[in-house]
């Protein structure tokens, strides 16, 4: 079982990363962190790394079910979505399979809800578009 779904698109870092914010919202999911690989390894290092920025996507609803039920599941919040970038006119957008994360979590009140996102965040990577029409 893959632990990520993923797709790549025809498209420039930059307006893919415009594109993914959009879709989530449009799946209720709300951007509350935002890490620019390329520039903390750039910053830290003083290493040139591709464009790679990894978006917290949150639910509020469903984090709130999922804090309520399991007081420890802060620790795997918020569903992470990875954009990075494969060549200059095309990435990758992956985001975390919630079901197969809350494997590791044995409280059966969490599976309706990681379901439920997992379905989510299916139908939101394959409405990403292939490219810019």
């Amino acid at each position: 079982m893959n632990y990520y779904f993923a797709k790549k698109l025809n498209i420039p870092f930059d307006k893919a990363a415009g594109i993914v914010v959009e879709h989530l919202s449009k799946i209720g999911f709300g951007i509350v962190s935002e890490i620019d690989m390329h520039e903390k390894f750039k910053a830290k290092l003083g290493v040139d790394f591709r464009k790679y920025k990894i978006l917290g996507a949150c639910s509020p609803k469903h984090a709130f079910q999922a804090v309520s039920a399991e007081e420890h599941i802060g620790l795997m919040l918020p569903c992470n979505v990875v954009i990075q970038e494969k060549d200059e006119n095309s990435v990758e957008v992956s985001v975390i399979d919630p079901v197969a994360s809350m494997m590791a979590v044995e409280n059966k009140e969490l599976e309706p809800s990681a379901r439920e996102i997992q379905g989510k965040l299916r139908s939101f990577i394959g409405d990403l578009p292939v490219s810019l029409v």
